[in-house]
């Protein structure tokens, strides 16, 4: 009845990722503010990263060109090269940005696969999220590092299926309802939401209150403790 493996999510659970985003999305519409008001930037590239995650992905490579076609489309094509070189420095800025780990990231790891096996589940650009893994410090404490397009219940079963386990025995930890615990508790698995102070629009969903395989934690150091309530909720039952 307990779990034998622990997914844990990488951006905004192990690292700030997302505030980052945000920041340069505010001098992005800086720079759209001789033609075009805030809330209108930000509306169209919300609109515009969504129509083209299907061509470029998650990540600052595809946020980068969706700023770049937001842009020409809001100025009607009047912003200058020198300004769109700007636009592609924000997003080599964001490239470029250290890794800083969320207080308690460390301890939680050690004190989880003391116990269990730990697979990194995380979806974005492949040489960015390597990158990542690779300056982030913790990598060692995972048996597989999973770099995904997406995280969806195909994806989850796959990863399952290479590392031989069964999802009734798998918990996925994250940031994200829609990615990190929905797909998991549609195939049998649990699920451990860990809120970030901010989260991209595009990955709000609704938190199924009362999901006899999902628990809510206010901090990463929480997770351990959450992960044993479930356990033993699963005794129980």
């Amino acid at each position: 009845m307990d779990f034998t493996v622990i997914g844990v999510d990488g951006d905004d659970t192990l690292w700030h990722s997302e505030g980052h985003f945000v920041l340069t999305e505010r001098r992005f519409t800086e720079l759209l503010a001789p033609w075009v008001d805030a809330q209108t930037v930000h509306a169209t590239l919300l609109e515009t990263e969504r129509r083209n995650l299907t061509h470029f992905g998650y990540g600052v490579k595809g946020f980068t060109l969706s700023m770049v076609e937001t842009a020409l489309q809001l100025t009607e094509h009047r912003i200058d090269g020198r300004q769109i070189r700007e636009i592609i420095g924000l997003g080599k800025e964001l490239l470029a940005h250290p890794v800083e780990l969320l207080d308690g990231v460390a301890d939680t790891l050690e004190v989880l696969s003391e116990r269990y096996r730990l697979v990194l589940v995380t979806k974005g650009d492949l040489f960015h999220q390597e990158s990542k893994v690779a300056a982030s410090g913790v990598a060692e404490r995972f048996e597989r590092i999973e770099i995904v397009a997406e995280k969806d219940v195909v994806t989850y079963a796959r990863v399952l299926a290479r590392m031989g386990v069964a999802p009734a025995a798998f918990c996925m930890v994250g940031n994200s309802v829609k990615s990190d615990v929905l797909p998991v508790l549609e195939i049998g698995g649990a699920g451990v939401h860990v809120p970030y102070h901010v989260t991209w629009a595009l990955e709000h969903a609704e938190v199924e209150l009362g999901h006899p395989r999902m628990a809510g934690v206010a901090g990463i150091r929480e997770v351990p403790d959450a992960i044993a309530a479930l356990e033993a909720e699963r005794w129980a039952a």
